[in-house]
C-alpha cells in the first residue's frame, strides 16, 4: 500500500481548509495512472495557481504556488479534479532546508542529491542551483512531478528526473545525500523512514539532512535524538501566520547510531 509522502499535519489556515474540503470528495480523486497527460496537467498548474516566492525564506527561487487569489482556494471541492494539491504549498522545513543548501552550495555540490516528498520541488531546485551533478524528485503524486519540473523551468533550470513511487522502503539507492522536509507528521511513517534512512546509510553512507519546524510527531520521535541541528532560520512574518504562529524552522543531519 502506498504511503503518501506530503501530507503534513500541521497544516497551514489554507491548506486546513483545502483538507476538509477534499477529504469529502474521496471519489473525486484520479489515481496517478489516470491522470491527463502532462500538457494538460501544466496548463491546469498555470490557470490555477501564481508565480510566488518573495515571501520565503528563497526569495531568489521562483514557484508555482496556490494563493488567495486562486481560483481553487475558494471553489467547490467537487470540481478539484486531482489528489490534494500539498505541492502548491512552501512549506516551512522545506523553506529552511532550500535555504540551508543555497548557504552552503558545498554540500551539493558534484553530489547525486534525492529529494524526497518534493513536493514543490524547492529544495531540489536549491540542490541544482548549488552544483549537484544528479538529481532525483521524489513525490507519489503525478502533479507534483509536473510541477516541480515547471518550476525548474521558471528558474531557468532543466528539469530533473522525477519518480513517482514510493521510494520508502525500497532498494537503497546510491544517493550521495536526501533531503527531505516536512515529513514527519505521522508516527508510523516517521518510523518507516527512520529505518529506511538507516538501510540507506548503511547501503552506501549517504548523506541525509531534514527541514522542519518543530512539530511535536517530530520532536517526539525516537529519531530525534539522533540528529544533528546545523541551523535555524527565523521565519518571515507571512509564513509565521500561514502556520500558527510557528516563529522558526530548522535544518538538522541524521547521524545515527548504526
Amino acid at each position: 500500500m502506498t504511503t503518501r509522502l506530503l501530507m503534513p499535519r500541521s497544516c497551514t489556515q489554507y491548506v486546513k481548509l483545502f483538507y476538509k474540503l477534499f477529504t469529502q470528495t474521496q471519489g473525486h480523486r484520479y489515481l496517478s495512472n489516470v491522470y491527463p497527460p502532462a500538457e494538460r496537467i501544466r496548463k491546469f498548474i498555470t490557470e490555477n495557481t501564481e508565480l510566488t516566492g518573495e515571501q520565503s525564506l528563497t526569495p531568489e527561487i521562483r514557484l508555482r504556488l496556490f494563493t488567495p487569489s486562486c481560483r481553487f482556494w475558494r471553489e467547490r471541492p467537487e470540481l478539484w479534479p486531482f489528489d490534494d494539491p500539498y505541492w502548491a504549498i512552501y512549506w516551512p522545513g522545506g523553506q529552511a532546508l532550500s535555504r540551508y543548501v543555497l548557504d552552503n552550495p558545498e554540500v551539493c555540490r558534484g553530489q547525486t542529491v534525492l529529494d524526497l516528498g518534493s513536493g514543490c520541488g524547492a529544495s531540489a531546485i536549491a540542490a541544482k542551483l548549488c552544483g549537484a551533478a544528479h538529481i532525483v524528485a521524489n513525490d507519489i503524486d503525478t502533479v507534483a512531478a509536473v510541477a516541480t519540473q515547471m518550476n525548474f523551468e521558471l528558474n531557468g533550470l532543466e528539469p530533473p528526473a522525477c519518480l513517482t513511487e514510493n521510494m520508502i522502503g525500497s532498494e537503497p539507492e546510491a544517493f550521495n545525500l536526501i533531503l527531505l522536509g516536512d515529513m514527519f507528521y505521522d508516527e508510523a511513517l516517521a518510523t518507516d523512514l527512520h529505518n529506511w534512512l538507516d538501510s540507506c546509510i548503511r547501503a552506501h553512507g549517504t548523506k541525509v539532512l531534514i527541514g522542519d519546524p518543530g512539530r511535536a510527531q517530530f520532536e517526539s520521535h525516537r529519531i530525534r535524538r539522533l540528529l544533528h541541528q546545523l541551523a535555524q532560520f527565523e521565519l518571515p512574518e507571512s509564513v509565521r501566520e500561514e502556520n500558527y504562529g510557528l516563529t522558526c524552522s530548522s535544518v538538522w543531519c541524521y547521524c545515527p547510531e548504526l
